[in-house]
């Protein structure tokens, strides 16, 4: 890409409310930059339902056994395994369900790896390498929409039958010509001309946080606003575990450490059980055909008792 043609993109413009940027005292340099901060909920805003439709169809598709691969370079790689990361403790799924692909590999989570991000058939390989197959999402994150790294693997993704989604900061990018559901949205020149981890990855994380967060909801991981397929996998969690619990039964503290050390600190389980009084495989069963949602398994329970009641 050339001067000119990058002197087109929305994230590569000079921001006009930051040109004295280096002359102001550093509180006015940080309200400049908060300022411009401000801007990035209201742009994520514009792009909610497309951000809707991306949930629904991640979700249909990891119903069918489908992963969710992200895929980017730079900032936005590292936001995709950022993520991917976060997935397994927070909602008690695999790794391999939600996972993250960054131009250069594990040395670029750290450091730039020059070069990689203008590889096409780096990200193609990539994927092939993962299996990638008709179940699977294929998200491609780039500010620009041009990255060839990224279109690489999105042309691939296409080519296997995997939906594509794409998170770009420029509107009617090359990136989505290739996505089923294009997620584009415009906050405007950055503070710093190009510093694109700057609003593009705000806007970014904001935009991760609701396909994954989403999904997961959509899943069943999300009891009310409690997230009950939490791992306990050190102190602080095992504390929130039992929080949780409390939080969705009201039950005794005793009754509450009794019934998760019976199930493994599985806070889903113990809170069904709590809940209808049922032995541990009854509500395991239930909980199993409502694929793992308390709320339609409690009102299954509920259901029957009235049924027998009304008998």
């Amino acid at each position: 890409m050339d001067v000119k043609d990058l002197a087109k993109l929305a994230t590569e413009s000079r921001n006009p409310n930051t040109m004295n940027i280096d002359r102001v005292s550093t509180l006015e340099m940080i309200t400049m930059i908060n300022e411009e901060d401000k801007k990035v909920a209201f742009a994520v805003e514009k792009a909610k339902e497309d951000i809707a439709r991306a949930v629904d169809l991640i979700a249909e598709r990891m119903q069918r056994g489908g992963r969710l691969i992200y895929v980017g370079a730079g900032t936005s790689g590292r936001l995709g395994i950022l993520d991917a990361s976060e997935c397994p403790p927070t909602y008690g799924v695999d790794s391999e369900l939600v996972q993250g692909l960054i131009a250069g590999g594990y040395t670029a989570i750290f450091k730039a790896v020059e070069g990689a991000e203008d590889d096409a058939e780096l990200g193609k390989r990539e994927l092939m390498e993962k299996n990638l197959n008709e179940s699977d999402i294929v998200c491609g994150i780039a500010a620009s929409g041009r990255t060839p790294y990224v279109i690489g693997a999105m042309k691939y993704a296409r080519e296997v039958g995997a939906a594509v989604l794409c998170i770009t900061m420029n509107p009617e990018s090359e990136m989505a010509k290739y996505a089923d559901i294009p997620i584009s949205v415009v906050v405007g020149p950055e503070v710093i001309m190009g510093s694109t981890r700057m609003k593009a990855g705000t806007a970014q994380k904001m935009i991760l946080n609701m396909l994954s967060t989403g999904a997961m909801i959509k899943l069943g991981k999300v009891y009310g606003n409690l997230m009950v397929d939490v791992q306990p996998s050190n102190e602080k969690l095992v504390a929130r575990a039992r929080r949780i619990v409390k939080l969705a039964t009201e039950a005794e503290d005793n009754l509450i450490e009794q019934v998760l050390d019976e199930t493994g600190y599985n806070v889903k389980l113990s809170i069904l059980m709590i809940e209808t009084g049922l032995p541990k495989e009854e509500a395991k069963k239930l909980l199993e055909k409502n694929r793992g949602y308390i709320a339609k398994a409690l009102d299954e329970f509920e259901n029957k008792i009235l049924s027998v009641s009304s008998v």
